[in-house]
């Protein structure tokens, strides 16, 4: 537990608070509220494919190349072609946007009605590779008299290849058209143990266990899958690997309230390139487990709240035709949750109890990996750093430990 500070009339009364509270600001809302909904993106148009790989591969946060951009193009004009085929085979885009925006719309209106005092809310949707970009989402932000943002990452699970990476684009966007620091920020960088995040999750795997032949619905394995990480991030200290082990147990547990008491199991998906990637892979799990009997399996995108590449290409075809050909009889997927009443009733609760939290930002965004960070991370840390401090000056409220 942490010491927390709220205002009453003129003065702050003390008292303790979860440690997630820590470095929270009891502040009156802001005038004009934005929430940023961050995320990788996708490719809309199949001639958009080739400039979204070369994003991915030239970003040192998601994957370290020695002579980048040399290796880093060379890869790309290998698989152009390739991922170029995969997006045509779920309709020639990728469809990310459309559920980020129903989401962030179903999202709003929730606030609006539960929150009106902090409301009209408006969110802004910023990806890291794609269009509509965090640099345009600044720009429109600062068009619409916005007064503070929150930095809401749409990965559940922290990583520097993921969140990290957005944040690190956010900063050098905010340094170049926000100068004199006129948007004030908070962040809400990591949700994947929310209890509502976890009853929509188990939402949709119960749905799937349902669909099982009743012979094998109590033996089914259940499979979660998430993207890999390289395995050099994971040596760093990267929280990832923990943090979606906890979703999965969370998610369990309350299969298990449920009466779902299936085995199960994480693995990993996606990894590409020269490096060596976290494992077991997804497509050997499905072929290991066929090859020892098992004739049914459902799958769960546990890293993915929306549907994209990796679940209506790679989940969906690639790995169902791995399925088949091993000879699994029942390939199941659960839905990714998209517009998922229950999730957008999340997604607007984490808002609206970091509001009330007074914007708390989490003491596990300002702690550095115990390996060697780029010198972009430590500069994008100092400026969250500063936010907070910012707030803390105006309220005279107790400022966080630097970490660096």
């Amino acid at each position: 537990m942490s010491l927390c500070y709220q205002r009453v009339g003129n003065r702050f009364v003390s008292g303790l608070c979860p440690l997630a509270r820590a470095y929270s600001t009891h502040t009156a809302p802001p005038a004009k509220l934005g929430i940023l909904m961050m995320n990788m993106g996708g490719p809309r148009t199949l001639d958009d494919v080739k400039p979204f790989l070369q994003n991915i591969f030239l970003d040192r946060d998601i994957i370290k190349l020695p002579a980048q951009r040399l290796l880093g193009q060379f890869i790309v004009n290998r698989r152009v072609n390739k991922v170029k085929d995969q997006y045509r085979q779920i309709g020639g885009g990728s469809p990310i946007e459309k559920w980020t925006r129903a989401q962030g719309e179903g999202m709003v209106d929730i606030l609006n009605r539960t929150s009106p005092k902090t409301g009209p809310h408006s969110y802004y949707v910023g990806f890291r590779y794609t269009e509509p970009s965090i640099s345009g989402a600044l720009e429109r932000m600062l068009q619409d008299g916005i007064d503070h943002v929150i930095a809401f990452t749409q990965y559940q699970q922290y990583s520097g290849s993921t969140t990290g990476s957005n944040l690190n684009e956010l900063y050098r966007a905010q340094k170049r058209l926000d100068p004199q620091s006129r948007l004030q920020w908070s962040f809400i960088d990591r949700w994947g143990s929310h209890p509502k995040l976890i009853r929509a999750f188990a939402d949709r795997v119960e749905d799937q266990v349902k669909r099982l032949t009743e012979s094998v619905r109590q033996t089914t394995p259940i499979i979660f899958s998430a993207h890999s990480l390289p395995l050099n991030v994971v040596d760093r200290g990267d929280p990832y690997v923990s943090e979606v082990g906890g979703t999965v147990a969370y998610v369990v547990d309350e299969l298990r309230r449920r009466g779902i008491n299936n085995p199960y199991r994480l693995t990993w998906q996606s990894a590409v390139g020269p490096l060596r990637w976290l494992g077991p892979q997804t497509e050997s799990a499905i072929e290991a487990y066929a090859n020892i009997g098992y004739k049914s399996l459902v799958m769960v995108p546990i890293a993915f709240t929306s549907d994209h590449i990796e679940t209506l290409f790679e989940l969906d075809i690639e790995y169902g035709e791995v399925a088949e050909k091993a000879g699994i009889a029942q390939y199941l997927r659960a839905e990714a949750l998209n517009d998922h009443p229950p999730f957008i009733d999340a997604l607007a609760s984490i808002v609206k109890e970091h509001i009330d939290s007074g914007f708390a930002t989490s003491p596990q965004l300002l702690l550095p990996d115990p390996g060697i960070e780029s010198e972009q991370t430590v500069l994008t840390r100092k400026w969250i750093m500063s936010q907070i401090e910012q707030r803390a000056r105006l309220q005279s409220i107790p400022k966080p430990p630097r970490t660096s």
